[in-house]
């Protein structure tokens, strides 16, 4: 995958079944150009916090 994480891991961050590290976070809000919040669905702007 382009983001350097294996679809397994993925998978499980997907399903809730692993809490992705704030270093995996941040390297997919870089690959989806959006913010942390975004990805933990605290907001619905993908660009608050930024």
């Amino acid at each position: 995958m382009q983001t350097g994480i294996e679809q397994a891991l993925l998978s499980k961050y997907e399903n809730n079944e692993r809490v992705p590290p704030t270093e995996t976070l941040v390297r997919l809000a870089d690959f989806f150009d959006v913010s942390i919040d975004y990805i933990l669905c605290r907001t619905d702007n993908p660009d608050v916090n930024r």
